[in-house]
């Protein structure tokens, strides 16, 4: 997902300058007071952390939560904690990357609130009639693609673990009229379906946000039926990462300081028992950092 603009919460108030940076006056408490709001006035900017997957997760729950209420509101000064450009100001996150690309089904409204790093519907080679499910599916955008792709005879599966996020896409799939698809709450670590349950697996730039991606990729291939697919965008780190990125809390929440790389990513596909893995990295995200396209399969049953 979209680079988050500020890090972990901390427990103080930030300062006045830094209260000053808040959207409106009724989000200071939890913009800069509470801490499982996560803050949004960068008040710990550059704080480094080792945090273990639980609070990673309650960390990046938060962030994205308040990216879900920001997206469904309209007008403001800001749109919430999330930046969809690099360092340089190019956009490299979320609904810019849909230009040009097929997006039958989706709603403007739910691709215009993407914070992906690409459009793995684009490569997902979906049919008719095949059961989708999409990892920390957002928004809905990509849910909604391939609810259409897959047609009446198919379903398309969201599965996210934000209340607020499970509520905008479920207002996008109404506002889409679509009838195949179902938004399911859950975490990625522990996917709530049954093994061999579906026939591709998708994710946009979410894996990454995982503390615990080999286990996300080891539940990835034990619902993919037999021959099923494996087709995600996400962000892969460049070999030279340094310390300081990759301890860096604003940094994970962004996408960047806990994404695995090449190696590390297809040993971790070949660990969960796909095979064909093909990684295409396709721009950059970061001076450390690009998206990719990662594509795998789940071996035929054996006779």
């Amino acid at each position: 997902m979209a680079e988050l603009t500020t890090p972990t919460a901390t427990s103080s108030c930030c300062s006045t300058e830094a209260q000053a940076t808040c959207c409106e006056p009724s989000d200071k408490a939890v913009c800069c007071d509470t801490a499982a709001g996560g803050g949004s006035c960068g008040c710990s900017a550059g704080q480094q952390t080792t945090e273990p997957a639980n609070d990673i997760r309650e960390t990046v729950r938060a962030k994205y939560a308040e990216a879900a209420l920001a997206a469904g509101q309209s007008g403001g000064c800001c749109r919430g904690p999330v930046s969809t450009t690099d360092a340089s100001g190019t956009e490299v996150f979320g609904a810019a990357l849909y230009d040009g690309a097929e997006t039958d089904g989706a709603t403007a409204g739910a691709v215009s609130a993407s914070l992906g790093c690409g459009v793995p519907t684009a490569v997902a080679d979906l049919h008719e009639g095949e059961a989708v499910l999409d990892l920390g599916s957002g928004a809905g955008a990509d849910v909604l693609i391939s609810a259409q792709r897959v047609g009446p005879a198919g379903r398309a599966i969201g599965l996210d673990m934000t209340d607020e996020m499970l509520d905008l896409a479920r207002r996008n799939a109404a506002d889409a009229g679509v009838t195949n698809v179902e938004f399911v709450k859950g975490h990625i670590e522990d996917i709530p379906l049954a093994d061999g349950s579906v026939d591709v697996v998708i994710s946009n730039c979410v894996i990454n946000l995982s503390g615990d991606k080999p286990r996300v990729l080891r539940e990835a291939a034990r619902v993919l039926r037999p021959g099923g697919r494996f087709a995600v965008s996400d962000v892969i780190a460049d070999p030279d990462m340094d310390d300081a990125t990759r301890a860096d809390m604003a940094q994970w929440t962004g996408c960047i300081a806990g994404a695995l790389t090449r190696a590390e990513f297809e040993q971790a596909l070949g660990a969960a028992g796909l095979v064909d893995v093909e990684i295409r990295e396709t721009h950059r995200v970061h001076e450390h950092a690009s998206s990719a396209i990662v594509r795998a399969r789940k071996p035929q049953a054996s006779a």
